[in-house]
């Protein structure tokens, strides 16, 4: 069985979120990060940089919240059948990680960051219910995970981004959004 590894209010949320969607059973090993637990030996081998969330699935190691959702999506068989879709859900997903999380959630560039990347978004959504068409995909995990953390976490004032707080609304009331993500309010 898929092991996940994560600490209170992290990133490993992400992962259940996608785990939970697509009904892969795991079992959730809670790391308790204030105890340093992810800086001893034994989670080092799993992951040397001591981050989560991590996944163990026999002998294979991954780490990174955006790899281990392209690898689950992969090996679920989630992604489709051409090279071209499949570089387009890739590219949400780094999107979500590299771009749009520290965009919003790193105050210095916020300000000029949040239009910019939320008018496209904001666009997009109003010509579809998910970024890659009428069905939830990994894409939108990555991304509408980022997104969900916004009312969670920041005094952000979306209401310029009518389509983008109606798509947070979509995502977060799924039923594995409530079971994990939405658990943490």
């Amino acid at each position: 069985m898929l092991k996940l590894y994560g600490g209170a209010r992290s990133r490993a949320s992400i992962i259940q979120w996608y785990l939970e969607e697509i009904g892969v059973p795991y079992e959730f090993i809670l790391l308790d990060m204030t105890a340093g637990e992810h800086l001893k030996p034994e989670f080092l081998a799993i992951n040397p940089i001591g981050k989560v969330p991590a996944i163990i699935e026999g002998d294979f190691k991954l780490w990174e919240s955006g790899a281990i959702l392209l690898y689950l999506a992969e090996k679920q068989g989630k992604l489709p059948e051409s090279i071209e879709e499949r570089a387009e859900i890739y590219q949400w997903v780094l999107f979500g990680n590299a771009t749009l999380g520290t965009g919003i959630f790193i105050e210095a560039n916020r300000e000029k960051e949040t239009p910019r990347l939320l008018n496209p978004l904001n666009e997009l959504l109003t010509k579809q219910p998910f970024l890659m068409g009428d069905e939830l995909n990994v894409a939108d995990i990555a991304v509408g995970s980022i997104l969900a953390y916004i009312p969670m976490m920041l005094q952000l004032d979306l209401s310029p981004y009518p389509a983008v707080l109606e798509y947070i609304k979509r995502l977060t009331e799924r039923p594995a959004f409530q079971k994990t993500i939405g658990g943490r309010k």
